[in-house]
């Protein structure tokens, strides 16, 4: 088979569409004809050599594919050769092939093309896993998202909403502030501004119950201000650096909550793997894409040969939503 390789660390040029070994189902995992694949920030991050794949995970990047089912492994039940899946990756999705525990495979929600499908399963299971499952957002409740027209960003809003939550979110640009509110934001704030500022007349100084913040360090101290008694912050991402203080006085006062997590390197088995997390998102979220009421937002389809075209946009900004890198169109002839 064909697939990205990263000849070492650097920009987007060092991405090359080369020869591989066809991977091979392993006990508990199928092999998957990718149909699709898309990019998130940590592929650019493992490209740049900052974040290597966990233990066993494939080198090759993608951290989601969508496509057809060719092989299974020993012990796979409820799947059979050719259905059509969508997947959460370690690794491994810029190929014409991928192998992956069967845990970690999800249908194609209705409505949603296969081909779109590739660009699903890592924003859907990171926003459920972190609003749902460790925000514990409700109904009700107000949500923060930042970066509201990126990938999570734009999945975010449309789940908060959903979930029905009031939804605030920051953009960077007149352009990309509309962007969240067509998707249904109720607010959209300018990230150059003060954030505390804003928030507080959007909610009459109460603050926000949830933060789902991809910055890390440089937001923290707006974002603990900006939140209200018994808030919850979840940080996901360090874009904003990893070190800055925290004032654990003013958190006690108003009982206030950090959480940081990872998917990617978590285990596949047990309560908090990945395999637990793709299950909850099929039995709750994927209801909810299947109504329409939450739809995958795709900026670009690329293919899969140009990934390093993929790269050089989201390191150039301005994309909204997500880059699909397509392998083979739908009907199974080879785009790469």
């Amino acid at each position: 088979m064909y697939a990205i390789s990263i000849r070492e660390p650097g920009g987007p040029e060092v991405l090359e569409w080369v020869e591989h070994p066809d991977p091979e189902p392993g006990e508990g995992e199928v092999v998957v004809d990718v149909v699709a694949s898309a990019v998130n920030r940590a592929d650019v991050m493992q490209r740049q050599g900052n974040y290597p794949p966990p233990p066993g995970a494939s080198e090759i990047p993608g951290l989601e594919c969508s496509g057809r089912i060719s092989a299974l492994g020993a012990g796979v039940t409820g799947w059979s050769v050719g259905d059509e899946v969508c997947a959460l990756l370690a690794g491994g999705g810029y190929a014409e092939k991928v192998a992956v525990p069967a845990v970690q495979l999800l249908p194609v929600p209705d409505g949603v093309s296969l081909t779109d499908a590739g660009g699903l399963p890592e924003v859907a299971c990171t926003v459920w896993s972190n609003l749902a499952m460790t925000g514990h957002l409700r109904e009700g409740e107000t949500l923060l998202v930042h970066g509201g027209s990126g990938g999570i960003g734009t999945h975010a809003i449309q789940v908060g909403k959903a979930l029905g939550a009031r939804v605030i979110a920051t953009a960077g640009s007149p352009e990309r502030l509309q962007t969240c509110l067509d998707l249904g934001a109720d607010l959209a704030i300018d990230y150059h501004d003060d954030l505390k500022t804003e928030v507080d007349k959007a909610t009459d100084d109460r603050g926000v119950d949830v933060i789902l913040d991809n910055m890390g360090a440089s937001m923290l101290k707006a974002n603990l201000a900006s939140l209200a008694t018994g808030g919850r912050l979840v940080i996901i991402g360090l874009m904003g650096g990893a070190k800055t203080e925290i004032n654990l006085g003013a958190m006690l006062g108003r009982r206030l909550s950090i959480s940081t997590t990872t998917l990617r390197g978590r285990p596949v088995e047990g309560p908090d793997g990945k395999g637990a997390i793709v299950a909850a998102t099929r039995d709750d979220l994927w209801p909810l894409v299947g109504q329409g009421r939450i739809r995958p937002v795709i900026h670009e389809y690329l293919p899969v040969a140009e990934a390093s075209r993929a790269h050089e946009a989201l390191d150039a900004g301005g994309v909204v939503g997500k880059l699909v890198l397509v392998v083979q169109d739908e009907d199974g002839v080879l785009g790469g």
